[in-house]
């Protein structure tokens, strides 16, 4: 689904109802990399996780191959990440997911935590299936009375040595791997996000669909000992940027937990991510870029010159100098931000002359970015975005009137199919198979020579082009707006640089946490 233009120095935004990734099999997800602080240890009567699942802390595996654990108690080691993996269903669960969890573990350090989808032996990953050249009746049937993105797919067991991705198990294993250790603890999450009323009301759900919201994640993280590094990648994951304030509330002030984190798109945008193909190069999203920048390389791991990255000049790669990365290069629909970027809208919203030198990292994506997209000056760049916007717009109301057709005719061909069978609907009812066996013919028939079918047919591949439409103007855009908001955000720090006080020293705080090496 994309959501409608959005207005770059306000929050709220509508949201329209297309879904336009499905016709494509990728879902809107996210992966998040988060580090939280540490939690007291569970009460009696809490669900406990199955096992303990640590990855080694020196050698990294060999590209293709799944992380190699042991399993000592928390006591054992200061635990070092937690990686969380998968969606709701193995539908939700695409092979990238593994993927990535696969990459995380070997730029983070361990010893860590491992937690994915069903867990160890399930067989949750969603990998695309060869595309049959006539589609069976059953199929077509499907796709008709319930179409769904995961049909066309297989499933596999996971590599990963990993425990159940639920939300009791993230709960109760952040709790342990938080209750003791001076360095921040870093949680990657691959789940699938959701958006709320507000952007504190965001979630994101692990397995079983279960969820995690951006307030629960304030609570578990209050009274950390530990702190707090986020890297959340989930669609709608900027709604966990209102952990820079207390409760995840900006009227309560800024949080007094040492916690930062830094995502893959606004409260009220999609990100990319998710795919079922397991062909890499075929992938796009900020976290490829992320955490392949961690470890100086380019998406395609090729090494990168250190001055490409390092920004400050200190001969290392922070999170924030990754994450910077991730919004000059990528090609996606992801429109990366920050706490500070969060913080820094909330307490000043009237920007200043440019001040380069108080943000480089913003200084490098006007620089390069603006000069990949032959943007140059804040003035061409409004202007290319609002172009863009309007075309996109344009287009929503094209999509919508296409669906809404699409939906109608959808409606008649059924309609003229269960007047004759009105068991077609549902495949589990008994009368179900009999049906299909005895008429198949005369269901075929309906499906290929029939006016309702004929114009099914039309609408839907009306539909599908204005999404093909849509899918190559969305990341032109995206990247369009990444420029918009670094002006934004460099002028806004400017202004509140000028003006002193309180809220710069806790600005600069959260860029100080967002500027941390691993």
């Amino acid at each position: 689904m994309r959501s409608a233009r959005p207005r770059p120095l306000g929050y709220p935004r509508r949201a329209v109802k297309r879904v336009l990734l499905s016709l494509f099999g990728i879902a809107c997800v996210g992966v998040c990399l988060f580090a939280l602080t540490g939690r007291a240890a569970p009460t009696a009567g809490e669900r406990k996780p199955q096992t303990l699942v640590v990855a080694p802390p020196s050698s990294a595996p060999e590209k293709g191959q799944a992380t190699a654990p042991t399993q000592p108690s928390a006591a054992d080691a200061e635990l070092r990440y937690l990686l969380v993996g998968g969606g709701a269903t193995p539908e939700f669960t695409e092979i990238s997911l593994e993927q990535d969890l696969e990459l995380a573990s070997k730029v983070l350090h361990g010893p860590g935590l491992v937690l994915f989808a069903g867990g160890e032996g399930s067989e949750s990953v969603r990998v695309q299936a060869p595309k049959p050249p006539q589609p069976s009746l059953l199929a077509r049937l499907g796709e008709l009375f319930d179409p769904r993105g995961g049909r066309a797919s297989r499933y596999q067991r996971t590599r990963l040595s990993a425990q159940t991705a639920s939300a009791s198990n993230f709960e109760t294993s952040f709790s342990l791997a938080a209750s003791a250790g001076k360095v921040p603890l870093v949680v990657y999450i691959a789940a699938h996000g959701l958006q709320g009323t507000e952007a504190r009301d965001n979630y994101v759900e692990l397995w079983g669909g279960e969820p995690i919201s951006v307030v629960q994640l304030a609570e578990m993280s209050a009274a950390a000992p530990r702190p707090v590094r986020f890297v959340i990648a989930s669609c709608y994951s900027g709604g966990f940027a209102e952990l820079a304030f207390e409760k995840a509330d900006a009227q309560q002030g800024p949080t007094k937990t040492a916690r930062c984190g830094l995502f893959a798109g606004t409260w009220d945008r999609q990100t990319s991510g998710r795919d079922p193909k397991p062909d890499r190069r075929g992938q796009e999203g900020d976290i490829l870029h992320l955490l392949h920048a961690l470890r100086g390389e380019d998406r395609d791991g090729k090494p990168l010159p250190l001055r490409t990255l390092d920004l400050d000049g200190d001969g290392k790669i922070s999170l924030l100098e990754a994450h910077t990365r991730a919004r000059i290069a990528s090609h996606s629909i992801d429109v990366p931000t920050t706490t500070s970027e969060r913080y820094l809208r909330e307490v000043v919203r009237t920007p200043a002359a440019l001040n380069h030198k108080l943000s480089p990292e913003d200084a490098a994506v006007i620089k390069q970015l603006g000069a990949r997209l032959g943007l140059t000056t804040e003035s061409a760049v409004n202007k290319r975005y609002k172009e863009l916007s309007d075309r996109l717009d344009a287009l929503q109301e094209e999509l919508d009137a296409a669906d809404d057709e699409l939906e109608q005719t959808r409606g008649s061909l059924g309609a003229q199919l269960l007047a004759r069978w009105p068991v077609l609907s549902d495949a589990y009812h008994a009368e179900f198979a009999a049906s299909l066996a005895r008429d198949a013919q005369a269901i075929e028939q309906v499906l290929e020579h029939s006016h309702p079918a004929q114009r099914y047919r039309e609408a839907r591949a009306h539909s599908e082009a204005l999404g093909v439409r849509a899918s190559e103007l969305d990341p032109q855009e995206a990247e369009v707006l990444r420029l918009v908001r670094a002006y934004e955000t460099l002028g806004l720090a400017s202004a509140l640089a000028a003006r002193g006080g309180e809220d710069y020293v806790h600005y600069r705080s959260l860029l100080a946490c967002e500027r941390s090496v691993l």
